[in-house]
């Protein structure tokens, strides 16, 4: 699985080349202000790109996740077990997250002007932001018809959708499949897309980067170095401290289980997806003792349910780019933020770049902060990706283990013998991939 990576030319490698973009405009812009300003567009051009695919991708992912679970007694149980812990520590990983950049004040003395953002990036979420209470913010969720919420791009309404689609192909049962495989393929074209797109990341954080030094001096790297190390520093706090006592309630220790899971955290530190180890990490869920149907419903459930590096970072970079554009966000706002990303946070996916996606969906939702205002980030999103992606790798290991546990499919002393193995028979992974 590592031999086709090593084989690759280093500089063929996405995250290379980003990082090549990234140092080379911040030269331009330093060098060349006049010239780093103008290109601007690039970074623009990427963020309308994204939103382009927003919708369909989560569309496919999560009627596919809920239509394609099995029936039976054990689904309702599991279902409800999963859905409730999902919530639970996704909430959790909101809060801290919230906590963290209040306290820490990354993006206060940036001083972005909103209006020298391009406005029209975010002129696609405009229906969205129209609710001025809460009973027209909750009644904007629904769609005037069910393709309107695709033609508006809002997220919240494409996300009802889902949801209702999903469960109503479940219901279906065989005479639903052929949509469900028609959903599959879509799926796949959508993430053709999106993988396309992010291949041009490189010259996106060229562009940004080069704008924000030309406009703003080399001191604007600071509150972008700022947030980085913050957001990697919450979410080792989270890892070991909200995981950890949960593997520790349920008889296992957080370290063992990222050792035991380190092929698979590697393999997502190369490709900032965690949906790269997604076979690898089914063969040692199931490795470990954890029933096939609990880890075939669990682990892909909450690859649209679970995300909690991405939640962390959405919280985060939201109310960053409030501080940096100096736009206010009283108590009420900052819950409002919060409940917006509970449900936007649902539609992300374990592919590069979904936390953008959905930062830009929950941005949509809480006007005051300028959707705009998302293109500041593109530097410096493909280094949080990667933090991302592995807290989800781990956080969904995690749930799988832990609802394993409440099934009585596996023992803690099992568990821990399984653990103690610190060389699984790769080989296996590789024939999975």
């Amino acid at each position: 699985m590592a031999s086709h990576f090593d084989r690759k030319p280093w500089y063929r490698v996405l995250y290379v080349q980003v990082l090549i973009a990234v140092v080379a405009g911040i030269a331009i812009g330093y060098c060349f202000p006049q010239f780093g300003k103008s290109l601007k567009p690039l970074g623009d051009g990427f963020v309308k790109l994204v939103k382009m695919i927003i919708a369909p991708i989560i569309f496919c992912t999560v009627v596919h996740g809920i239509a394609s679970m099995s029936d039976g007694k054990k689904l309702g149980r599991l279902g409800i077990k999963t859905l409730i812990y999902f919530e639970v520590v996704s909430t959790f990983a909101l809060i801290i997250g919230l906590i963290v950049v209040n306290l820490w004040k990354p993006g206060v003395g940036f001083h972005i002007d909103p209006l020298s953002l391009d406005p029209s990036i975010g002129k696609g979420y405009a229906a969205s932001g129209q609710s001025h209470t809460s009973v027209d913010f909750f009644l904007n969720i629904i769609p005037k018809s069910y393709f309107d919420a695709f033609a508006s791009g809002d997220i919240l309404q494409v996300l009802l959708i889902s949801i209702l689609t999903g469960f109503a192909l479940s219901f279906m049962g065989d005479a639903g499949k052929p949509v469900l495989e028609a959903l599959s393929i879509g799926e796949k074209i959508f993430f053709g897309i999106m993988h396309m797109i992010v291949k041009v990341a490189p010259l996106a954080a060229l562009g940004a980067m080069a704008y924000t030094v030309g406009s703003h001096g080399i001191s604007a790297l600071g509150p972008l170095v700022s947030l980085m190390i913050g957001f990697y520093v919450t979410a080792a706090v989270f890892v070991i401290g909200v995981l950890g006592a949960i593997c520790w309630a349920a008889g296992f220790s957080i370290f063992r289980f990222i050792g035991y899971l380190k092929e698979e955290i590697l393999l997502v530190l190369g490709t900032s997806s965690s949906e790269t180890a997604l076979p690898g990490m089914l063969e040692k869920l199931k490795r470990l003792g954890c029933a096939e149907s609990t880890v075939g419903f669990v682990v892909p459930t909450g690859y649209s349910f679970n995300l909690d590096g991405t939640n962390i970072y959405m919280t985060m970079a939201a109310v960053f780019l409030a501080q940096a554009t100096d736009t206010p966000l009283d108590l009420g706002q900052q819950i409002r933020l919060l409940l917006v990303a509970m449900v936007s946070s649902k539609g992300a996916t374990g592919v590069t770049g979904a936390g953008f996606i959905t930062l830009a969906a929950t941005l949509a939702a809480v006007p005051s902060i300028p959707i705009q205002s998302v293109a500041i980030l593109i530097g410096i999103d493909r280094f949080m990706s990667e933090c991302r992606a592995i807290t989800n790798l781990i956080g969904n290991g995690v749930a799988t283990v832990v609802i394993s546990r409440s099934e009585n499919e596996i023992t803690a002393a099992e568990l821990n013998e399984a653990l103690k193995r610190t060389r699984p028979d790769s080989s296996q992974l590789s024939v999975n991939k």
